[in-house]
């Protein structure tokens, strides 16, 4: 049964001024709440009494105060008292309708008097929505309290709902945008792979493991950059693939394609002729695909372009080749200039010592002259393994045509023309003149002996530059000058311009050239800073260029070479000398000891290091020079040299080699000078002289 509202305010009119209802003390945020203001704290008591089941209520003594709590909450309902000290109801309510956010929270008005109705409208111009008289009724009170608080129940519930609405609805939008993002980016990566793909040396490809002939059933975007062949062409034409496989090729990978079938995996090399006719190395990998029952359905491969990689491996095994063979021919070319230098040695002593009549001078010119071109053998063996000694100086170009015209005047015959063309204003090559010389009439004898019945040859001289250094080990990057010789004659065949450079391999007919011609202008080339290229075509002719680097501009020209004397004619020499003579081959020892002798000098010989510094720590001053070989097992000329001078400082000294040119590293700061096997009497004395002055 509902208390009795006349027995509940006359009991709130007994109930101590400012004390709180327990429902005010602990509000629960979820409920919607109830502003009563009233100066009368049993009025206070009596309303929140008669509405806290409804909702929160919220007291305000003064108008002030619920100003402030308006700040805090918002509110469905205000219960209002009209009278107030301060700020009174009307003023209040003319306070909430100005401020935005609380002007559209209704405002029941409570009025003890003033029931009049100009006091009633007055209320209602003020924003009230209701008007309610003391003593209140409470279920009346409850009944309109209960309207206001569903109506903003429901009002909120709205308002969530749209929040609710509006949210989903950002994210679905959030949502769609995503989506449509991923699916732009997923785009763009397919494009950028797409792109990658076309742009590598590589097909992706599907294929029917049972298919025959071979036709794949997908490739990728990049099969008609690498063949030439559009896919369309391929699925027309089953038996394209096959017929263009390399003849020496087919056989092999037609066996690996068989034993796919058999469930192996598939990687083979092969080359294959693309639409312009060229063949191209193809490195072709498939793995096998298989269904959900693991059975093999399909071949997922790619087909790899390695033409670039072939070739530079082709290039890096014939450096490797050439180098083997120049290390070789190094080593024979030492074992040689000792031969040589013992032969030719004895025949100087022959010729001088033994008197020869016509018919016995003429076997003995012919055994120089065969041991003169064993020389320039080695010379050419020296010149291909890079190991010759050089003395590059400028050459002007003009000179040397001039020079390599008069040598070759009665050479080339009168079938062949020779014809010269040098640029205006061209550099000066920087190489050794001699070297260079020889080079090219090989180059041009080479051109006269391709054309047997006669033809042109053309040297035509340029200045070139190099930007940057070449990849492949070849010209570094700087200004070149470039000899072209040109003719018309046989050509060489593709597959043997690789083989012409190689040491004794020559086209020509069995006992005509040495096939040392084109070796030793390589050699040449490459140890004088430049490089020898070749081009030709069969049945149109050849062109050899061999590049030079320019001879800096404040490089001086080479001086003259001063004739070495020769025993024959010449004067003994000024200063006749105690000379230790150290060489481990007996030969050599042995001749090189009588030229010693015939030029006057007093010879002791040894043929060990170890010997030769026993004699000299027996004996320091014994002797005024050590002429030594500079390889000689367990102790090198050049660390004799050192030695001795630890036992005698200052002793003069020269070292003899058969090699092209001493370790620089063993030789620095030697302070000797060196001659090079074989060697004459004349370029013997030249240097003894020359070290008996130093």
């Amino acid at each position: 049964m509902s208390p009795n509202p006349d027995a509940i305010l006359t009991e709130a009119e007994t109930t101590v001024a400012g004390q709180v209802p327990p429902a005010v003390a602990g509000p629960d945020i979820d409920r919607p709440r109830v502003l009563v203001v009233d100066d009368d704290e049993r009025n206070l008591l009596a309303i929140t009494t008669v509405i806290e089941d409804v909702a929160e209520v919220v007291v305000a003594n003064s108008g002030e105060e619920a100003l402030r709590q308006l700040l805090k909450h918002e509110f469905a309902v205000i219960l209002l008292d009209v009278y107030m000290p301060g700020i009174d109801g009307y003023e209040t309510a003319g306070l909430i309708r100005a401020r935005e956010q609380t002007k559209r929270v209704p405002i029941i008005f409570l009025s003890a008097v003033n029931k009049e109705t100009e006091h009633l409208l007055h209320g209602y111009a003020m924003g009230a929505v209701d008007y309610v008289f003391k003593p209140v009724e409470p279920a009346v009170l409850r009944s309109k309290v209960a309207v206001f608080v569903d109506l903003f129940t429901m009002t909120k519930e709205i308002q969530r709902k749209a929040l609710q609405e509006q949210r989903l609805l950002d994210a679905n939008l959030r949502a769609n945008a995503e989506r449509l993002q991923v699916e732009q980016k997923l785009r763009l990566a397919e494009q950028r792979q797409a792109a990658i793909i076309e742009s590598l040396p590589i097909i992706l490809y599907l294929e029917d493991l049972t298919a025959e002939p071979r036709v794949p059933k997908y490739v990728s975007g990049a099969f008609e950059t690498m063949t030439g062949f559009s896919f369309e062409a391929v699925q027309t034409s089953p038996d394209l693939w096959a017929t263009r496989l390399h003849p020496d090729d087919r056989d092999r990978v037609v066996r690996s394609l068989a034993e796919r079938r058999a469930g192996r995996s598939l990687s083979v090399e092969y080359r294959w002729q693309c639409a312009d006719g060229a063949y191209r190395h193809f490195l072709d990998q498939a793995v096998i695909v298989q269904d959900s029952a693991g059975n093999p359905v399909e071949l997922a491969g790619t087909l790899l372009d390695v033409s670039e990689r072939r070739e530079l491996e082709d290039q890096l095994n014939q450096i490797r080749k050439m180098d083997a063979i120049g290390q070789l021919t190094g080593g024979i070319a030492h074992d040689f200039n000792n031969l040589l230098a013992a032969v030719l040695g004895g025949l100087g002593l022959l010729e001088r010592r033994v008197p020869l009549d016509e018919a016995n001078r003429k076997v003995l010119e012919m055994a120089r002259h065969a041991a003169d071109q064993g020389a320039e053998l080695v010379k050419h063996l020296l010149a291909f393994s890079r190991r010759q000694k050089l003395e590059p100086a400028p050459v002007d170009i003009a000179d040397l045509a001039i020079s390599v015209s008069n040598l070759l005047s009665h050479t080339l015959g009168g079938l062949v023309e020779l014809s010269w063309h040098c640029d205006p204003g061209i550099g000066k090559a920087y190489a050794d003149a001699a070297q260079l010389e020889l080079a090219l009439m090989n180059l041009i004898i080479n051109a006269r002996d391709a054309m047997p019945e006669g033809g042109a040859v053309s040297v035509h001289a340029a200045d070139r530059h190099v930007t940057e250094v070449e990849p492949d080990g070849g010209l570094r990057s700087g200004d070149y000058v470039v000899l072209t010789v040109a003719d018309t004659g046989c050509g060489i065949a593709p597959e043997l311009l690789d083989q012409v450079l190689e040491p004794f391999f020559t086209t020509k007919a069995i006992g005509k050239g040495t096939g040392l011609g084109l070796s030793m202008v390589y050699g040449f080339a490459q140890q004088s800073g430049g490089a020898m290229r070749i081009r030709s075509e069969v049945g149109v002719g050849s062109q050899v260029e061999l590049w030079l680097p320019v001879a800096p501009v404040d490089e001086k020209p080479p001086q003259a070479p001063v004739s070495p004397a020769t025993v024959d004619g010449a004067e003994a020499p000024a200063v006749r000398m105690r000379i230790l003579l150290v060489d481990d081959h007996d030969a050599v020892r042995a001749t090189t000891a009588a030229m010693l002798e015939d030029l006057g000098h007093s010879v002791a010989q040894a043929n060990d290091g170890s010997i030769a510094l026993e004699m000299v720590t027996q004996a320091p001053f014994e002797f005024d020079l050590i002429l030594s070989d500079y390889a000689m097992p367990r102790l090198s000329g050049a660390e004799l040299i050192r030695q001795l001078r630890d036992i005698r400082p200052g002793l003069r000294a020269v070292i003899i080699t058969g090699y092209a040119e001493p370790d620089a590293a063993l030789m620095r700061g030697l302070d000797a000078p060196v001659l090079t096997k074989p060697f004459t009497p004349g370029q013997l004395m030249a240097l003894l002289t020359k070290a008996a002055a130093s």
